[in-house]
């Protein structure tokens, strides 16, 4: 199984943010990836806690820009996260999953709110929940290659929403993010490895990265990392498309051999 993990620097246009997407989703596919991930407010990023303008429906032109996507490559993408409007003043942080005839296959709403105080760390103070209703499904897409739970960033701190996942027998697990750098530089590769290792499964972690605005920078560092823990692919800090091979029997051998998940007892 091919992936492929796309890597942005987005900011508060919409415009701006697909074009340079459709850029993005265009190389991966044209690399082989036959699932293509974006990462967590790929469409429109701004500081946590202020207004959303963009936010809109299931129907609108970010989750159609998707669905285009999917049909021109033939291709399954993970849509990062957009803001999915719900209630006047409040949105969903809502990631969808588009098949490649660009029907939706899944839909998850961010559980786990980044409401946290980094100052003491040189960061700043974030407050997700002031726009941001969360969600309450786990969500686990069944797709050709196998089942793919859903999360978003902050989700990776959870590790009970992961072994649920694998509980419903996910053999990917998505973590579309925007990291903040104070925590990332320490904790980004850590989380994504043991959530990797725990759950034997492929992890696909589309970042943010840079400076999206003078209130807001993201740690970057996409990963894909294999059911063992190893960093199968690893980004830095610019724009870019990640791809890897997702070897699906070596993942049912590392199963076989080290039965972790058929030994638990809780």
């Amino acid at each position: 199984m091919r992936v492929g993990v796309v890597q942005m620097t987005s900011v508060d246009d919409v415009e701006r943010n697909l074009v340079a997407a459709r850029e993005l989703v265009d190389e991966a596919a044209e690399r082989g990836a036959e699932l293509i991930a974006l990462p967590e407010n790929f469409a429109y990023l701004r500081r946590e806690g202020l207004p959303v303008p963009c936010a809109q429906d299931l129907d609108g032109p970010i989750v159609g820009f998707l669905r285009e996507r999917a049909r021109a490559h033939d291709a399954w993408i993970l849509g990062g996260t957009f803001p999915e409007a719900v209630e006047r003043g409040r949105v969903h942080n809502t990631s969808v999953l588009l098949r490649p005839d660009g029907e939706i296959a899944a839909i998850y709403r961010k559980i786990h709110l980044f409401d946290v105080d980094l100052r003491a760390a040189g960061g700043d103070a974030f407050a997700e929940s002031a726009t941001v209703a969360p969600g309450k499904d786990v969500v686990v897409a069944a797709t050709p290659f196998g089942a793919l739970g859903m999360s978003v960033c902050y989700d990776v701190r959870f590790p009970e929403l992961y072994r649920a996942h694998a509980a419903r027998g996910a053999r990917f697990l998505a973590v579309p993010s925007a990291f903040a750098r104070e925590t990332g530089k320490d904790h980004w590769e850590v989380l994504l490895r043991a959530r990797a290792i725990e759950n034997q499964a492929f992890v696909l972690a589309p970042a943010q990265c840079g400076v999206h605005n003078p209130e807001r920078a993201s740690y970057g560092h996409s990963m894909i990392v294999d059911p063992w823990g190893q960093v199968l692919e690893e980004a830095g800090d610019s724009p870019c498309v990640l791809l890897a091979t997702c070897d699906l029997d070596e993942q049912e051998r590392i199963r076989r051999d080290l039965p972790a998940l058929r030994h638990r007892r809780l």
